[in-house]
């Protein structure tokens, strides 16, 4: 009789879907402090990509026949685009690790 009436109990509190509690202000200002870093992360970097994109395309156009130059603006501009992307993607992990927490 015991047991089946802590089994009941606990069945009861595992599986109910009614929760009357509000998002912990800790959880609060995390959201709010990683929406912050993603926003300067990429206000940083976007202009950061532009001068690295731009450099590459002047190393090629002036490399005047050097071989060398021509292909080390082609590196340069294919690690920025790389770059970029893998930044743009942190907007996707952060909002993984707000899922987690919220």
């Amino acid at each position: 009789m015991k047991k089946t009436l802590i089994t009941i109990l606990l069945m009861i509190t595992v599986l109910s879907s009614t929760c009357f509690a509000a998002a912990p202000k800790l959880i609060t200002n995390l959201e709010k402090n990683l929406d912050t870093i993603k926003t300067w992360i990429i206000r940083i970097a976007t202009p950061a990509a532009a001068v690295a994109i731009g450099t590459g395309v002047m190393m090629k156009k002036f490399s005047f026949g050097d071989e060398e130059r021509v292909v080390s603006g082609k590196k340069l501009i294919r690690s920025t685009l790389f770059s970029y992307a893998f930044i743009l993607s942190v907007d996707l992990v952060l909002k993984a690790i707000q899922s987690l927490f919220g």
